[in-house]
């Protein structure tokens, strides 16, 4: 995959501008990268804070040539190239949780969002990555659940070392997807970096109701299996799940 890197001192979102780049025409490989947002968003339109320097906000155009029925691995790719980035720039260790966040000691660290458009070229995936910094502009309520770079290094993060390193971690991941058997591969990828995939206790809220149970790992199209207290083996392919921590 070859970057072109588009980079803009302020800017509303950077997956709109991404989006709107695709519409254009643009190749795969153009990333959209800004130091601060205004309208960052992450999934079900909630906002993502995004004060100036705070963190590597990201946007990248993928033209995947992928059946439909495995677009949803583009997200589960994502997880497995920025744990993997997260590691190699900074050292962290890393957890992938269910489908889209990327843990540091259970508080989330980065968050990804894959949306897709209807181009001339045809279909187009935007997949936008934020990534914590620091975390010294987060509001209060997110000090119990999010992290940052810094906080758990406790020295200043470099943008640019964190670009480097995941732009290569996505066209590595993005390159065994795309290759033979490449959808077996990433599962396989990210079960062994995931702590989600089995044995988990978890609770996943859905449209219409609320799962508990244990993760039996993922389907061939990356959905998460939850095997309930009946025995009965659901499958999640969309909703929130969360970590069930039992007291005692």
């Amino acid at each position: 995959m070859n970057f072109t890197v588009l980079r803009f001192d302020t800017i509303g979102s950077t997956n709109d501008e991404a989006l709107r780049q695709a519409r254009l025409g643009a190749p795969e490989g153009l990333c959209v990268v800004a130091r601060q947002q205004t309208a960052g968003r992450g999934r079900h339109g909630r906002a993502w804070i995004s004060p100036p320097g705070a963190g590597l906000y990201f946007s990248l155009v993928l033209r995947p040539a992928l059946e439909t029925r495995f677009l949803p691995l583009v997200t589960l790719t994502a997880g497995v190239a920025v744990h993997d980035a997260l590691e190699e720039a900074f050292g962290l260790d890393c957890d992938i949780k269910w489908s889209n966040d990327v843990h540091v000691g259970g508080r989330k660290i980065s968050g990804i969002l894959a949306e897709t458009a209807e181009t001339t070229r045809g279909l187009a995936v935007v997949l936008g990555i934020g990534v914590n910094l620091n975390s010294r502009n987060f509001p209060a309520e997110l000090g119990e659940i999010a992290t940052s770079v810094e906080a758990e290094t406790g020295a200043t993060a470099s943008v640019e070392k964190l670009l480097d390193a995941l732009t290569g971690a996505l066209a590595k991941f993005f390159g065994l997807l795309y290759g033979a058997g490449g959808a077996e591969i990433i599962r396989e990828e990210w079960t062994r970096r995931s702590s989600y995939a089995f044995g988990k206790e978890v609770r996943a809220t859905l449209e219409n109701e609320t799962i508990e149970g244990v993760t039996r790992g993922i389907e061939p199209d990356g959905a998460l299996r939850v095997e309930t207290a009946e025995g009965a083996v659901r499958v999640i392919r969309a909703g929130e799940v969360q970590n069930l921590r039992r007291s005692g």
